[in-house]
């Protein structure tokens, strides 16, 4: 069978799997736009002109829906597309995939807060691929853990959870299973920041607009809860770098704070880059391990974006066990099994691997 992307076939491919696997649980339109894509040879070849990585059925679907593509059957989605063509190209060669979610700080807060309490200090945050950098927040959002008997709910501390302008925090529900260790407050952080190619800027119409148009379109509950992280970023701004993070991670880890334990993450990011970057970035990462104590997570799918090398972005778990899921690794060892937007943890452990 061909690999994604790789040819026309590959392509049809690409987005059949997206429509089939990874959409129909979250969003039954862009499962039938995606497949209705795949059947269309005619928007295939449109693609199939458009650069390896700006094939990718989320970024054409969220360029139609900035320009107000509606909820609507194939047939008229495509009429859509075919009329906005030269928009619905310009917007896609312009922009990326940078979705925003802060709801995978759930999936993230239980690896975070037994990293603080294993060092006793408090965190200095780096994402790479940080788009305009609300995952840099975990310490600000409430949370709601379901293991299906009771709910976890961990709140920030008082100075924190104050009423914004979109009404309040968000609240990230999460749904449990395999014993997660919860923790029982929320991690201090006293220094975030973040690296991307192009940071989206919360001041910005046009960049907000962007992230909601990147949301899938039945899921309000996002819109929301990106609404809600946007007014919590606006009133104490991240750092944010432009760059690729191969270049700008090391001389941003030398301006957190020595007192503090630094911890870099991503997800969902390690699939845009091709197999030298990703050992070019684990070799990083041993680097600061060794220098700083860096600690490293990864918040990964199996195919976000399929590479034209054929590499593997998650190696350490069979594609069929994540099947849309995301691997969580925390210091290279696989700990849970992680919803794509932060909705559901499965732990791999009773406890952490020490």
């Amino acid at each position: 069978m061909p690999s994604a992307g790789a040819g026309k076939a590959g392509t049809a491919d690409w987005y059949r799997n997206f429509g089939t696997v990874d959409a129909p649980a979250s969003s039954p339109c862009y499962a039938e736009w995606s497949v209705g894509i795949a059947d269309d040879p005619e928007l295939i070849g449109r693609i199939e002109r458009w650069p390896h990585n700006k094939r990718q059925p989320l970024l054409i679907l969220a360029a139609a829906r900035f320009l107000g593509a509606k909820i609507t059957p194939y047939a008229e989605f495509r009429e859509f597309l075919m009329a906005r063509w030269d928009e619905v190209s310009r917007i896609v060669l312009s922009r990326a995939t940078q979705t925003n979610e802060a709801g995978r700080c759930a999936t993230l807060l239980p690896s975070l807060a037994a990293i603080a309490g294993s060092t006793g200090r408090p965190l200095a945050l780096i994402e790479v691929g940080a788009s305009a950098g609300l995952a840099l927040y975990p310490d600000r959002y409430v949370y709601e853990y379901d293991d299906g008997a009771s709910v976890t709910r961990l709140a920030p501390r008082t100075r924190d959870s104050s009423p914004t302008a979109a009404g309040g925090p968000p609240v990230l529900r999460c749904t449990v299973k395999g014993g997660v260790p919860l923790p029982a407050e929320l991690p201090e952080v006293v220094w975030r920041a973040g690296i991307d190619l192009n940071p989206l800027d919360i001041s910005d119409p046009d960049d907000v607009a962007w992230l909601e148009a990147l949301i899938w379109p039945e899921q309000d509950f996002r819109r929301d809860r990106l609404r809600r992280a946007i007014a919590i970023a606006q009133q104490d701004p991240p750092l944010l770098v432009a760059g690729d993070l191969n270049e700008q991670v090391e001389s941003l880890a030398r301006q957190a704070p020595q007192d503090a334990t630094l911890v870099v993450f991503h997800s969902a990011v390690m699939a845009y880059l091709d197999s030298s970057q990703r050992e070019a970035f684990r070799s990083t990462i041993s680097r600061l391990a060794a220098e700083r104590g860096c600690h490293w997570l990864s918040n990964e799918g199996h195919t976000v974006l399929a590479q034209a090398d054929g590499s593997t972005v998650v190696p350490e778990m069979d594609e069929a066990r994540l099947r849309g899921r995301f691997l969580l690794v925390q210091d290279g060892l696989p700990v849970a099994i992680a919803g794509p937007h932060g909705q559901t943890l499965e732990w791999l452990w009773g406890s952490f691997p020490g």
